[in-house]
């Protein structure tokens, strides 16, 4: 058969047409769902009374879809955007993980060290005195170790001035966020309550369980996994953190701690919209301190992406093996543990539909991320609510933009 150069030109003519009509659907069909996506997340926005929020989805490739409402200060009518930084929670917890799967790349220790073998002094639960407390039992929430209320609301240490509204104070002593605890470093915090010759110590920072067999979720024992980076490191968390996690993601906005002196991109937060709380930091910071923006978290997600594609800028593929690695099983679940919600893996939530995650809440703080190998979302919001809505829709919509 012979072929002449007009068939050729004819072909090819079509073959662009083709390539092009493909093109034009595509961009129209991408219009067409950010636009529901818009309009789902309006409607979310108006009946959840949050004050401000932002949030993103990402790809590999790097932030594909954001979407802001509401204030980051009502009175200055400044508005949240995906630049606004703010307070993340329990969020905060990731950066532990990631920092441990560092350490343990670096030779501190691994995931079975006793705790008393790093410790400069010993931690005992005292109803079980000669049980071994390991990391993995820290990260898993089951390491006998809680928060006791009565100590735990005074670890929050709000800054309070002569410009702070009455009602903020009044607020903040209502809720019982007292503050004044004397022992206001990180080390200084988990000697106290953890060693019998603590002023903080008591039976009631521990759980009436072996470690590994009972799980009371503890930001304390949290902070404490952060606190044996730092011994082992030398260097606060933070700067631990801020060398391996924030500095290569240029995450430079980011910080563990509240800078009274800059705050044009921070957001208030808020109880309600007629109230706010006073900005604060945490003694147990690493549990649920960090404060960045949707931006900056995007592109902690992001690589995250990565890491469970093997192009990871932070950590070895194997590295992430281990950190999202199921900690639990059908015959290994611990007591007070519900294996149909989530299963745990260093600090990770596993969800049921895939998505690897975690939320965070705290005075005026909802927050939350999730992620698979293809997507990953990121909320922030500067007051609490109940996030689950913004989450549907968002993951509703999330693979259109997963790059396939």
């Amino acid at each position: 058969m012979t072929f002449t150069k007009s068939f050729f030109k004819i072909n090819l003519l079509a073959i662009i047409f083709y390539v092009s009509f493909l093109n034009t659907y595509r961009v129209n069909a991408q219009t067409n769902y950010i636009d529901s996506l818009n309009s789902d997340l309006t409607e979310v926005f108006k009946n959840s009374n949050i004050t401000g929020c932002a949030m993103s989805i990402v790809n590999k490739n790097g932030i594909v879809y954001q979407k802001e409402f509401g204030y980051a200060d009502i009175k200055r009518q400044k508005l949240f955007n995906y630049r606004t930084t703010h307070n993340i929670a329990s969020v905060s917890k990731v950066f532990i993980s990631v920092a441990l799967m560092k350490a343990i790349q670096l030779g501190y220790f691994n995931l079975e060290t006793d705790i008393n073998k790093i410790l400069p002094f010993k931690v005992r639960n005292p109803y079980f005195p000669n049980d071994i407390i390991r990391i993995k039992d820290l990260v898993t929430h089951t390491s006998g170790i809680v928060d006791n209320d009565s100590v735990y609301s005074k670890c929050y240490q709000f800054i309070i001035n002569d410009k702070t509204e009455g009602s903020s104070i009044a607020l903040i002593k209502e809720a019982g966020l007292t503050g004044g605890l004397k022992d206001t470093t990180l080390k200084q915090f988990m000697f106290s309550y953890l060693n019998t010759k603590g002023r903080l110590y008591s039976y009631k920072n521990f759980f009436k369980s072996k470690a590994g067999k009972c799980y009371n979720y503890s930001n304390i024992a949290s902070a404490l996994a952060a606190y044996l980076i730092e011994i082992k490191s030398g260097v606060s968390f933070a700067s631990f953190t801020e060398t391996h996690i924030l500095k290569p993601l240029k995450m430079t906005h980011s910080d563990w701690t509240v800078n009274i002196n800059d705050l044009e991109n921070r957001a208030i937060p808020y109880y309600n919209s007629d109230t706010s709380f006073p900005f604060y930091n945490s003694i147990t910071y690493p549990d649920g301190g960090l404060t960045t923006s949707v931006g900056e978290l995007s592109h902690f997600v992001q690589d995250m992406i990565k890491l469970l594609n093997g192009t990871s800028i932070l950590l070895p593929k194997q590295m992430a093996d281990s950190m999202f690695k199921p900690i639990f099983s059908d015959k290994n679940v611990p007591e007070q543990y519900d294996l149909k919600k989530y299963n745990n893996a260093i600090f990770w939530e596993l969800y049921p539909d895939g998505y690897i995650g975690h939320p965070g809440a705290d005075p005026g703080v909802s927050s939350f991320i999730e992620f698979n190998k293809e997507v990953g979302i990121v909320f922030i919001g500067n007051m609490y609510i109940d996030t689950e809505q913004f989450k549907t829709i968002i993951k509703k919509y999330a693979v259109k933009f997963s790059g396939h």
